[in-house]
């Protein structure tokens, strides 16, 4: 059931959002999951992914595989993973690229900025634990 009057539901409409939206917005729809420890550590499910975090292809034909992304092609929607290529007829290797969604963040590039963006999303989920929540009569 439809319940905000200001965000349309029409499939055509949500469809033209996407896959013509900006690169800030991209960012954040190129997302992947963090592997269980990190998960654990952190507290977050998921961040968007960046270059030389390493991450597991867990679905398609290159499944198991492990790397450093080397490339995140926004405009593509994809990303190049470290010896994740195929060469061409010409002789020249050419990356693969790899939907953000079907690998798994396994290390993390931090920086202040990314450190923020956890931290963030920690506070968030430890805030919805319940705390000062009162039962009353």
């Amino acid at each position: 059931m439809k319940f905000n009057p200001d965000v349309s539901s029409s499939r055509r409409k949500s469809r033209k959002a996407h896959f013509a939206a900006p690169s800030s917005v991209r960012r954040k729809i190129m997302s992947s999951a963090l592997s269980k420890e990190l998960r654990g550590k952190h507290n977050a499910r998921s961040l968007p992914i960046r270059k030389d975090d390493e991450v597991r292809i867990v679905r398609g034909k290159y499944k198991g595989r492990e790397g450093k992304v080397t490339q995140v092609y926004r405009k593509k929607w994809v990303i190049h993973v470290d010896r994740v290529q195929r060469d061409k007829s010409n002789g020249a290797t050419v990356p693969i690229g790899i939907h953000p969604s079907n690998v798994v963040i396994t290390t993390i590039k931090l920086d202040k900025d990314r450190r923020a963006i956890l931290d963030r999303k920690d506070r968030k989920k430890n805030g919805k634990s319940g705390e000062d929540v009162e039962m009353v009569d």
